[in-house]
């Protein structure tokens, strides 16, 4: 896919990386991902990934624009308190970088839509902050076959990892599912809100650019994947430490026991 004369100047820095250049830049022109969220963890992904030349994002988010969110979800402004979250991060977009199409999905994503919307991009990023929606994303990226980039928030801690599951590792078993991570969704009102917890506002841009690199070096194809690994990220010590999982025969999804789709 070429670009033209102003990408070309746009993306300079791009195309002098040996590991990106001019084919990788076209790799990120031609991509469609979907992204879940346009909240702490989506804000900073969505710009950076319309900064890197994503030729089409896909945003889902039902909610509109708090004054409470701005503390970390930057791509919305004091104007855009009580716009729906979609719009002001479509407009957004434009404004950062007009050679990148926005689909506004103004809706919840749930078990029962998640296929249909999934199957339309070519990459997914989950930044959505509860395990019931976190399973629908990622068991509609196995069965779609689609790559997909999650990550999650603490107060002062994120984690991040990339999901293959519809694929098989170098040793020729399959790759791990996010059930293989996490199996069962913790006990209702175990886990505190973002709202009754809090959260540190500079770590969510952290972890949304983290995830944004990520998409990027996935769609690009270089360096070392986060497929069976699961970055841990401790704001308070500064710490990055990374556990390796694998694929558990008693999955659901990809199980020696599961049902094909």
């Amino acid at each position: 896919m070429a670009l033209a004369e102003d990408e070309i100047a746009r993306y300079a820095r791009h195309l002098v990386l040996q590991d990106v250049g001019g084919p990788g830049q076209a790799k990120l022109k031609a991509a469609r991902v979907l992204v879940i969220g346009a909240g702490g963890l989506g804000a900073p992904l969505i710009q950076y990934l319309a900064a890197a030349g994503i030729g089409t994002i896909g945003i889902v988010d039902d909610d509109v624009v708090d004054l409470g969110n701005l503390q970390r979800q930057v791509i919305h402004g004091t104007p855009d308190v009580g716009r729906s979250k979609v719009e002001s991060a479509a407009d957004a977009v434009a404004r950062l970088n007009p050679h990148v199409a926005v689909e506004a999905h103004a809706m919840r994503l749930d078990a029962a839509n998640a296929r249909a919307l999934v199957a339309g991009y070519d990459f997914v990023a989950d930044g959505s902050d509860n395990f019931a929606t976190r399973y629908a994303v990622s068991d509609a990226c196995f069965h779609e076959g689609r790559p997909l980039v999650t990550a999650a928030l603490g107060q002062f801690d994120g984690t991040l990892t990339t999901i293959r599951a519809h694929e098989r590792g170098p040793d020729g078993r399959p790759n791990p599912t996010y059930r293989c991570l996490f199996p069962d969704a913790p006990p209702p009102g175990t886990i505190p809100t973002c709202a009754e917890a809090g959260v540190l506002g500079a770590l969510a841009g952290v972890m949304g650019s983290m995830m944004a690199m990520e998409v990027v070096r996935e769609i690009v194809g270089f360096g070392e994947g986060l497929v069976g690994r699961l970055l841990m990220v401790d704001a308070r010590a500064m710490r990055f430490e990374t556990l390796r999982y694998a694929w558990n025969p008693r999955n659901p999804l990809s199980g020696e026991g599961a049902a094909s789709s």
